[in-house]
């Protein structure tokens, strides 16, 4: 399985216009090969390089869906694709964009095909999202996007 962006390739910039200094929306997205008997997809944008003194844990939610349908094959940018939107850090349940405070930062797009839906509500947290999708992976990928700001 594998995620891509029409947008940037792994490990290079995301462009502005998907960060908080432009339009402030979520990149394309497009979900390959994903596997037969994948019942549902899940979606998580995460920062892992936020200053400790923001975030003991140095981490920042964006983007939680799940639920999405096996035969999505992309999101297209400024939308958000058919399933269940959790909460992300800064406590609301749509896309938040890179704004990293203090240096370049890696962006996480990690896509999970499940042998199942989920039964969690939306608005659930990432801790409630990663506690019931653990023994339902059948595969991962990830797209790693870089933000720095000017």
């Amino acid at each position: 399985m594998k995620i891509t962006s029409p947008a940037f390739g792994n490990n290079q910039s995301i462009p502005r216009q998907y960060t908080c200094d432009g339009e402030n929306i979520n990149p394309p997205l497009e979900f390959l090969e994903v596997p037969v008997g994948t019942k549902s997809l899940v979606l998580i944008m995460e920062d892992p390089d936020v200053p400790k003194y923001i975030r003991e844990d140095g981490r920042w939610d964006h983007w939680l869906i799940w639920n999405i349908p096996p035969e999505t094959k992309n999101i297209t940018e400024n939308s958000t694709p058919p399933g269940l939107v959790g909460l992300n850090t800064s406590g609301r349940t749509d896309y938040v964009s890179p704004c990293p405070p203090d240096r370049e930062h890696r962006y996480f797009f990690k896509l999970y095909a499940l042998k199942t839906t989920l039964d969690l509500p939306a608005g659930s947290t990432k801790a409630d999202l990663l506690a019931v999708m653990q023994a339902h992976i059948i595969d991962q990928a990830e797209l790693i996007g870089l933000y720095q700001r000017i």
